[in-house]
């Protein structure tokens, strides 16, 4: 049938012919041989040559040394970082000709200000008794036993090696201020001493940081039988006494009152750290203890204690309201409304909010409510009674200049009455702005010292000395102090945080999984070294795999 289409096609085509022949290309010849539909597929393009891919193998090879790469490249940055800051170069030397500035304390003010501060400006004496700054929020997940005590450490020293001249660190007390004088004695209170152990020295600037010490408002027992969440060593106290219990409540033998009374928790003061300190005993014993103690652990009570009407009142409302269905989820009791009375070495007496007084058997408590001065910071205020009649604190100007002094003492942080609270955010910021405060008052130093050479030079350019009077007219000017809140964050157990952060002209209150991964990121970016972050992030992994330690030092 096609052969005689083609004839026929082949005497139409010669027949009509007037002047010339057509050639038909022998594929469109084909095309029409081929029927219906063979004119609409006549312009169609050739197929496509067939596309090579890769075997799996070869993939699998390719994925595999790009992430080599990138992994060598990190690490290569990593370990170059690290060695830099682990070998710190060559320091000026002190200079006789600058003036000397004194820093009591490593908290958080003194330790922001030493980050910030341009130690090529002055000769800096740093006195504390550590050596060494602590990262106080996150002493909860020391206690126990999330991150390791270490990890929150940052070496005074490590602090002052990378500043471009020499900073003396001591550790030791200060034990008096003379304003008049201007000096500070301190003395050695560490347990091994050498034959020198109290000291007296001068300064040119003092910033007195000394921080705060707990507040137990002369309450019986609580100094014997509580344990504190303030400094390092009582988050360590607090994870013994706490593996104390679970080790005494499973002797045999034991009743079931007493039992009960062991693994009874009490945490006094609903701020963030008794917050944070329920939120994490809570997710010890869930992700923990019910698998190393499952006799126990349906026996462990945690009761949070506080005298205001409710928790974190810091917070917005609806904040507190989520941690409070929270602990409830997770059968933490809250104890609003409620005083402490008195600690016992096997309870703890309450007056509840009817005015009752009621004796709770417990076998911890942990006391974190409320802060008060130290003595040498009471001793510095009697000395300028005029002045210093805040029994808060230190009364200071805008400036964080003490008041009743000639502007050579600074004080920030908590030993300071101001209309901040007195958290650490408040003293980092204090501590910053004080280094800026300190590098304007160099440069106003050296100018005055520039304006005696021009006076006692005849030949000085009067147009040089009028410049330099300009100038140290704005150098007197300064800028008073503005803090910024950048908002809130608590661990409420469970793998759930909360969060209070400014918005606009508002507040953005958030609260939950997402906002627990944001404090971790939060906290890890406040840290203030490399080393702090890395040791932090990989406890957090360390726990995630194995579980926190349950044995006892």
């Amino acid at each position: 049938m096609q052969a005689t289409r083609v004839r026929v096609l082949g005497r139409s085509l010669a027949a009509s012919r007037p002047t010339a022949i057509t050639r038909i290309p022998p594929a469109r010849l084909r095309l029409q041989s081929t029927g219906t539909g063979a004119e609409a597929s006549a312009s169609a393009p050739p197929p496509p040559p067939p596309v090579f891919r890769p075997s799996l193998w070869k993939r699998f090879l390719q994925a595999t040394g790009s992430i080599t790469l990138v992994t060598l490249a990190g690490g290569g940055a990593f370990y170059y970082y690290a060695q830099k800051d682990k070998t710190p170069g060559p320091q000026l030397p002190h200079d006789p000709s600058k003036k000397t500035l004194v820093i009591c304390g490593s908290g958080w003010g003194a330790t922001s200000l030493l980050n910030s501060l341009e130690t090529e400006d002055y000769n800096v004496i740093v006195i504390s008794p550590k050596n060494y700054f602590l990262f106080t929020p996150l002493l909860p997940s020391v206690a126990v036993g999330t991150i390791s005590p270490r990890s929150i450490l940052q070496p005074t020293r490590y602090v002052t090696r990378h500043k471009k001249r020499q900073v003396t660190v001591i550790e030791a007390s200060a034990t008096d201020v003379d304003p008049v004088n201007k000096t500070v004695t301190f003395a050695d209170t560490s347990e091994i001493q050498g034959a020198v152990s109290n000291t007296t020295i001068p300064y040119d600037y003092l910033v007195f940081a000394v921080g705060a010490e707990v507040q137990t408002f002369n309450i019986p027992g609580v100094r014997e039988h509580a344990c504190f969440m303030k400094e390092l060593e009582d988050a360590e106290k607090m994870q013994r006494r706490f593996m104390d219990c679970m080790e005494s409540a499973a002797f045999p033998g034991q009743t079931s009152d007493e039992v009960k009374r062991l693994l009874h928790m009490v945490v006094v003061g609903g701020g963030p750290t008794g917050v944070e300190l329920s939120g994490e005993l809570h997710d010890f014993l869930e992700e923990d203890l019910r698998s190393w103690y499952p006799e126990l652990a349906e026996s462990v009570r945690i009761t949070l204690v506080e005298a205001l009407p409710s928790v974190l009142p810091s917070f917005s409302k609806q904040l507190i309201d989520y941690t409070e269905s929270t602990f409830k989820e997770a059968k933490i009791d809250i104890l609003t409304k409620t005083m402490v009375k008195e600690v016992k070495e096997k309870s703890v007496v309450l007056q509840m909010p009817d005015k009752s007084i009621v004796e709770v058997p417990c076998g911890l408590v942990v006391w974190a409510a409320g802060n008060t001065l130290r003595n040498v910071t009471r001793d510095l205020m009697a000395k300028l009674p005029e002045a210093q009649n805040n029994r808060r604190g230190i009364t200071v100007d805008e400036c964080m200049r003490m008041a009743g002094t000639d502007g050579s003492i600074f004080a920030v942080g908590d030993c300071t009455a101001t209309t901040y609270a007195p958290t650490a955010q408040v003293a980092s910021q204090q501590g910053a702005y004080l280094a800026r405060v300190l590098g304007q008052l160099a440069k106003r130093d050296n100018l005055e010292y520039r304006l005696n050479e021009l006076d006692a030079a005849p030949e000085a350019e009067k147009q040089e000395r009028e410049q330099a009077e300009k100038r140290l007219a704005k150098l007197e000017k300064l800028r008073p102090f503005k803090y910024s809140h950048q908002g809130s964050l608590a661990y409420i157990g469970s793998d759930k945080a909360i969060a209070d952060l400014p918005f606009f002209n508002g507040n953005l209150a958030t609260g939950g999984v997402a906002t627990f991964l944001f404090w971790r990121s939060a906290y890890l970016s406040t840290l203030f070294s490399m080393r702090n972050r890395t040791l932090v992030a990989t406890d957090w992994l360390k726990v995630k795999f194995f579980g926190r330690d349950v044995s006892r030092e």
